[in-house]
């Protein structure tokens, strides 16, 4: 009796076994691609059913990969769905006894391929909307090809770069660079420039990031997604571009120099997958500046016009490398390392008209005229090393672990010398600034997301630690044969400490036609300036960041989508650094160790759009920003403004933004961008001197018309338009640049050609130009930057094997920001 009592347990035992490792062990994974790409599809729909009830339903990733784990053992129907394509259902059975079932590469064909014949002549839309983000095609930019990042986002709506090179979104300078999801700290301009446009895949804009993400950025995040490497064996894709002789005189010491190289070699075989990266750039630009500016003080107004040039020499250089290896489905490694090197000189070298008069009655007291030579060399060599360790679980959560630690070498001068205008070896005055500015960082990361019954569960940690040591020297002398005396009070050896925990928590689900996110990001962060001068200054703070996002389906592609999300700006280095640099002649530029970080709370609603021949996207959009900070202008004496970097109050941006692509026919498409904001601050400056109230309205375009030849030739004309713009103390004037690029394909796309026009001027057209005007009660000062227009530039292009897995190449994290 017991022995057979026995036997039953165990065999009950075993069958429960059996049934419940059936069960348990069945995964389903697979990529879903656009069939006449290969591109992978993100965010398409995947829905397992069993008899027409549904089962389990998920989302692809950015790579378009899925994972469904099901626990009945029986015949299923897999329905996957992407705007825009052709809806698939594929029947599979998981009756073998086996752990996971890997249903490959499922491809969905555009809707207008099923009208086509097998010879694509069409132009896919370009623009997609999700829950979190506005997602862009790069493909649509040919004008970028063969030049950078930078190049390639400013035709993006609500993105707009000025004269000097600056980024701004939405009105805004200050926003993250993310590359293939991974946060970084680095200066736009920076990081923007050393990316080659022809490795980028998309760009999304992230405009009310979620608690995932870290609080910094009060625009937002930019997330640049690179092109794919090789699914099973060698790619290799490389781009060479040489520009042609200016065409236009500047009268500059040197002669502009633009060309260029990059390769990306990509390697992949079962478990094991290599990606290295090669990049050179010169690419340098002429122009000139005219200038006008007066002081008054005690009566005696002294007006200082100046013409000359203003170029930049621009040479960057760049290795990055990385390596991953699968262990199973389960665990995956990643070690990477970038080193880089980018060097800038800018030349001004300007004669100023100087005379004095009284203010009251305009009587003449002197006159006087001197010429400035002005160089600034920004060097910086960058060290950055990666581990990151990926495990996902039986119950189909994950966990993540990464770490960065990164090294380097910041330096840099400027020579400011006021010499005899008719005889250049007559030293007037010299100054001369010299900075030391090595830095160490240091990112450790770990994320976990738990899928529950309705929607995933995330939480994470972070911490950032960087240490930054700068020697900085405040050198002049005045007349000729004369030995170089320090300036003790603008001279310092200072230190700087950034450390911050980050924690969150969110939670993100979908029902039916409603899809959300909701989730709270906690920070404290601990800020330290030493200079050995003067007490030590800490800014500790502890503040929660809370998000979230909702978007509903109305149906015919149409979608209502919402979101709000609180951010923070913190300052750079620079900004903090309270000792004098002598920019120009007529300038003082410093920061403040005492400046606060802002705090912006983003609002936004949206309607959009995503269908093969039309996608459409409109968003009205709301930031209130607590102590913004802006570079404001003093009086220093009768012939120099000190600009510094302080907290000018208050400021409220409401705007409205929309993009739209239009594929008017297979050959011809049209893409424009457009946004429109009003931008209020109001404030105290100078210990409540100088009162803030400024006030206008902002707008920009960005459009692309885009002409298919033939399958093998095609054109486009793009144009970039924003208009003036209100500052706290003046305004920046409308600038603008039209560009032309044509490109012909050869064996069978795998070789192309490509001739750019950049910035299109005839005639007297102010092309490539912005004026810079600020003033208050005792000043005023105004800077026309005229840069090169008409640059011509060929490209050679070969891909050897097309790519489709991401490259996740590193790049610096901390550095490049403080570049």
């Amino acid at each position: 009796m017991n022995k057979a009592f026995s036997a039953s347990i165990a065999v009950l035992l075993f069958v429960y076994t059996f049934s419940a490792k059936s069960q348990t062990f069945h995964t389903l994974t697979g990529t879903v691609i656009d069939s006449v790409t290969n591109e992978p599809l993100s965010f398409a729909s995947i829905k397992l059913e069993k008899e027409g009830k549904l089962i389990a339903g998920v989302q692809s990733t950015d790579d378009g990969e899925f994972s469904i784990k099901t626990s009945t053992n029986e015949v299923y129907i897999i329905k996957i769905e992407y705007v825009g394509y052709a809806p698939k259902s594929v029947k599979i059975s998981t009756r073998e006894n086996n752990a996971s079932l890997n249903l490959g590469a499922l491809a969905l064909a555009p809707l207008s391929q099923l009208l086509e014949t097998l010879i694509v002549t069409g132009i896919k839309p370009n623009m997609v909307t999700t829950l979190e983000k506005q997602v862009f095609d790069s493909e649509q930019f040919e004008v970028a090809k063969g030049g950078t990042a930078s190049d390639l986002i400013k035709n993006i709506p609500s993105v707009m770069i000025n004269v000097e090179g600056e980024i701004s979104v939405r009105g805004s300078k200050g926003f993250v660079i993310m590359v293939n999801g991974k946060p970084s700290a680095l200066d736009q301009v920076t990081i923007l420039s050393q990316i080659p446009a022809n490795t980028i895949q998309k760009v999304e804009i992230i405009s009310v990031p979620s608690a995932r993400y870290e609080a910094d950025g009060k625009a937002g995040i930019i997330n640049i997604v690179t092109k794919k490497g090789a699914m099973d064996g060698l790619s290799l894709f490389t781009n060479v571009q040489y520009g042609l002789p200016r065409i236009r005189a500047y009268f500059n010491e040197t002669e502009p120099q633009r060309h260029g190289v990059d390769a990306t070699l990509s390697y992949r075989k079962e478990k094991l997958e290599l990606n290295v990266g090669l990049n050179y750039l010169q690419n340098d630009i002429a122009g000139r500046r005219v200038g006008d500016a007066f002081t008054i003080i005690n009566d005696v107004k002294t007006t200082f016009p100046s013409e000359g040039e203003r170029s930049f020499i621009r040479k960057s250089y760049g290795l990055r490398a990385n390596g991953t290896y699968y262990f199973n489905t389960s665990n995956e490694l990643t070690a990477g390392v970038y080193l880089g090197s980018r060097e800038q000189y800018r030349t001004a070298n300007i004669v100023y008209n100087n005379t004095k008069a009284r203010a009251t009655s305009g009587e003449p007291i002197s006159a006087f005229s001197y010429y400035n030579g002005n160089q600034v060399l920004k060097a910086g060599d960058f060290q950055v090393y990666n581990l990151d360790y990926l495990h996902k679980f039986e119950d189909r959560s994950s966990i993540s672990l990464s770490g960065l630690l990164e090294n380097a070498q910041l330096d840099g001068n400027t020579q400011n010398r006021n010499l005899n205008r008719f005889d250049y070896a007559d030293t007037l005055q010299y100054t001369f600034n010299t900075g030391q500015n090595p830095l160490n960082a240091l990112r450790l990361k770990v994320d976990y997301e738990k899928p529950i019954k309705v929607g995933v569960l995330a939480f994470g940690y972070q911490y950032r630690l960087q240490n930054q040591d700068g020697v900085f020297k405040y050198l002049e002398k005045s007349g000729n044969k004369l030995s170089f005396v320090q300036n003790d009070a603008f001279s310092a050896d200072i230190r700087v400490e950034n450390r911050i925990h980050g924690l969150y928590g969110m939670y993100t689900a979908k029902f039916d036609k409603l899809e959300f996110s909701s989730g709270l990001r906690y920070e404290k962060s601990d800020r330290v300036f030493k200079d050995g001068k003067s007490d030590d200054f800490h800014l500790d703070l502890s503040n929660f960041f809370p998000s979230a996002n909702i978007m509903y389906s109305l149906g015919k592609q149409w979608r209502l989508k919402a979101g709000y999300s609180r951010r923070v700006q913190r300052s750079t280095n620079n900004e903090l650094n309270p000792y004098p640099e002598r920019e120009h002649s007529e300038t003082l530029e410093q920061g403040d160790p005492r400046i606060k970080p802002e705090f912006i709370g983003i609002t936004e609603v949206g309607i959009s759009k995503d269908a093969q021949k039309l996608s459409v996207y409109m968003n009205l959009y709301h930031q209130h920003i607590t102590d913004i900070v802006n570079r404001v202008n003093s009086v220093y004496n009768d012939t120099i403004l000190n600009r510094i970097y302080t907290n000018a109050g208050v400021a409220n941006l409401v705007g409205s933004e929309l993009g739209l692509t239009w594929a008017a026919s297979k050959k011809l498409k049209w893409f424009v961008g457009g946004n429109v904001y009003r931008l209020k601050i109001d404030g105290m400056l100078f210990e409540n001197a100088v009162n803030v109230d400024s006030r206008g309205w902002v707008y920009s375009l960005n459009s692309n018309l885009s002409y298919k030849i033939t399958p093998s030739l095609s054109t486009q004309f793009n144009l970039s338009y924003m208009s003036a713009r209100n500052t706290a103390q003046g305004e920046d004037s409308r600038f603008y640049q039209p560009n032309l690029s044509l490109k012909k394909s050869f064996m069978n796309h795998k070789m192309t050609v490509a001739a750019q026009w950049q910035n299109m001027a005839f005639g007297n057209m102010a092309v490539n130009q912005q004026r810079i005007t600020t003033f208050g009660a005792n000043f005023y000062t105004t800077t026309n930057y005229i840069q090169e227009t008409n640059i011509i530039l060929l490209n050679l292009s070969f891909n050897f094997n097309q790519r489709d897995t991401k490259v996740n190449l590193p790049s610096s994290e901390f550095g490049e920001k403080e570049f």
